[in-house]
């Protein structure tokens, strides 16, 4: 069967005379195993899990020789098979909560149109439905809605009102299904307010005036109500109380009841004293909180575990260790292999949460938890993410300045260097002396982001640290620290500079380097500074020889940042320089220009 072939609304689709498809039925049966596997291991296993990952991959597989055949698949289906044409491609005679067939045939779908594409973009987000119809209650959502609601691109069913006049479906009915792409009959099965004609779901029973039973139209079922018939009622509803019941609806249907039933359940925790309901409700609080975190419902988890702390507080004849079971929980969330999971699991997820669902999160947990969330920030594979646990960790850093200096000494690298990253960005006057130790003690990268935070901070002590760097046996830390010198004009570090800049050494460095080195003394230099760099830049030696074209580069640079009358002077005699490159330095130099 083609694309071309795939029925329009209201057609059968699986009819045998009909029936031409390319597609190799043991591929289709193989396909469907794969499925339920897959729908087994997610029951089991949280969306992050690599064996449910494993098991959504290898399903995705099986798609491959289907694609290769056709890019549609028709499927029926009744109460224990599903059918590719005449054959038969799953058959499970159990009619349970664990058959597939069954689970669509008894919320009324009859066949399922798959498209390519359908695998990558469409299929975990079926598995994810198909388990909450099997839990489902008398008043949830029936599986027509869920997929409805759930918009769909790459699959489309057939279905027929469940419980309606119509005959159930098979291979010999044919009008009483609807497709999904059916906009009127989805709003009627819907209930869409503002957008219901006043026909029934599943055919048109009534008509604009009530009259459902009319000549060639369907007799009314028994218990419904038509609007209509109360249209034109003396003490009907007007417009605006209309919209109001409208708006109501809407808003009951969106609200989030988990919250509520997370409240019963600390109600009847603070009210029933019984032991046995005490334990009972813990234990619910924990399986809620694993639920809740393996959906990423984050600012769920945070009010329960604020809730449960009150109500700690509030409940009468709380023994001890029912006490210790709800104070606890932020403490079960904060350790390392817990919280590990979590952002693991966001960092796998194609959603993110919002920077206030986050921060929510984390106000509710223990200060010790900042170590971890640390840890995490160098291995994030996702930028979005990291950019959104910088704005919670910073936060929780700023309220934890004790826990965020305890961890300059973290023995875990990648902790020791998010905490200098942090202390430097959050301007922790604290942290400088633990810094003079990561200085002296860690590796070069440790060392140059010690540098980046120390000039961030900007405290006399941390200047201190600063001029000391720049006698660090790593080039890049030398550099750093020089830059941030020649930013932050620290004049204290003229000895230093001075020393280095008439040592031999400083011939032996980079232009990077030196230049840095220059610019930094040319910063915090005074007039014995300014007569030593013109020495540089104008001076000549023995036999009339003049320092190398990268030392006078330097010193014009130099003079640059030192500014003043006599560094102009200075700068002015070497205008008409004949080497080019000189020359082209001093005129930046004149101009202001830094050096790049």
């Amino acid at each position: 069967m083609t694309t071309s072939q795939v029925p329009a609304p209201g057609a059968a689709p699986g009819d045998a005379d009909d029936f031409d498809g390319p597609i190799p039925p043991a591929a289709i049966e193989e396909m469907l195993r794969g499925v339920s596997r897959a729908l087994r291991a997610r029951q089991m296993y949280p969306g992050n899990n690599p064996m449910w990952l494993k098991a959504l991959e290898t399903v995705q597989g099986t798609f491959a020789p289907i694609w290769a055949a056709d890019d549609t698949l028709l499927l029926t289906i009744s109460e224990t098979e599903i059918k590719y044409g005449p054959h038969v491609v799953l058959h499970e005679a159990d009619q349970s909560a664990d058959s597939l067939p069954w689970t669509f045939f008894k919320d009324g779908v009859r066949g399922i149109v798959l498209s390519e594409g359908f695998e990558k973009e469409e299929l975990a987000k079926l598995v994810e439905l198909l388990p909450r119809v099997k839990r489902s209650g008398p008043d949830d959502d029936d599986l027509q809605m869920l997929l409805w609601e759930s918009g769909f691109s790459f699959l489309k069913y057939q279905h027929v009102e469940v419980g309606g006049d119509g005959p159930a479906f098979d291979d010999q009915m044919g009008a009483p299904t609807r497709w999904s792409d059916d906009p009127e009959g989805r709003r009627a099965r819907a209930g869409t307010p503002g957008e219901y004609d006043g026909t029934e779901a599943g055919g048109g029973g009534g008509t604009a005036d009530g009259a459902g039973g009319g000549e060639g139209g369907e007799e009314r079922k028994s218990g419904i109500v038509n609007l209509a018939d109360f249209d034109s009622s003396l003490y009907f509803l007007d417009e605006s109380e209309l919209n109001y019941l409208r708006t109501e609806v809407v808003k009951e249907y969106a609200r989030d009841h988990r919250s509520n039933v997370l409240a019963m359940l600390l109600d009847t925790f603070e009210s029933q004293a019984e032991p046995a309901v005490r334990d009972e409700i813990c234990e619910l609080l924990d399986y809620f909180v694993l639920t809740l975190l393996t959906q990423g419902e984050l600012r769920a988890v945070a009010w329960l575990l604020k809730e449960a702390g009150e109500s700690a507080q509030r409940a009468v004849d709380l023994q001890p260790a029912h006490r210790d079971r709800l104070l606890h929980l932020p403490d079960r969330m904060s350790e390392p292999e817990t919280l590990s999971e979590v952002l693991q699991g966001l960092d796998v997820s194609p959603h993110l949460p919002a920077q206030e669902e986050l921060n929510a999160l984390f106000d509710q947990l223990r200060v010790t938890a900042l170590g971890t969330i640390f840890g995490w920030l160098g291995r994030l594979e996702q930028p979005p993410l990291r950019t959104l646990l910088e704005g919670a960790a910073d936060r929780m850093a700023r309220g934890n300045t004790l826990e965020l200096v305890k961890l300059l000494s973290s023995p875990e690298r990648l902790v020791q260097l998010e905490a200098v990253r942090r202390s430097g960005a959050l301007k922790t006057a604290a942290a400088v002396a633990p810094m003079g130790k990561v200085l002296s003690d860690g590796d070069a990268e440790l060392r140059q982001a010690c540098v980046v935070a120390l000039a961030e901070i900007g405290s006399p002590g941390a200047m201190q640290l600063l001029e000391r760097a720049i006698g660090d046996a790593d080039r890049d830390v030398r550099v750093a620290a020089a830059r941030a010198i020649t930013a932050s004009r620290y004049r204290a570090a003229y000895n230093r500079l001075d020393a280095i800049i008439k040592g031999k050494e400083i011939r032996e460095r980079d232009k990077t380097e030196m230049m840095a080195m220059f610019e930094a003394f040319g910063a915090v230099t005074s007039d014995p500074g300014i007569a030593l760099l013109d020495s540089l830049l104008n001076g000549k030696g023995f036999l009339g020889r003049r320092e190398d074209a990268e030392i006078r580069v330097c010193a014009a640079a130099a003079l640059g940042r030192a500014g003043g009358p006599k560094a102009q002077e200075s700068l002015r005699k070497a205008v008409d320089e004949k080497d080019v490159v000189v020359r082209n330095a001093v005129n930046r130099a004149l101009r202001g220009e830094a050096t790049k």
